[in-house]
């Protein structure tokens, strides 16, 4: 499989945001990335609401 097609920058954000390697989030496969990018969504939403 190969890597994201994403920037340095954007990979680091992402693995801050979710919790994981950036390793993990550059070997990551789009649809799964996808989906936990939805759930950390949802749990911003939970969190900031109240």
């Amino acid at each position: 499989m190969q890597p994201l097609r994403i920037s340095l920058e954007t990979a680091q954000k992402l693995a801050k945001a979710l919790g994981v390697p950036i390793e993990q989030i550059m070997h990551m496969p789009p649809h799964i990335l996808i989906n936990k990018l939805r759930e950390w969504e949802q749990k911003e939403k939970r969190s900031g609401s109240s």
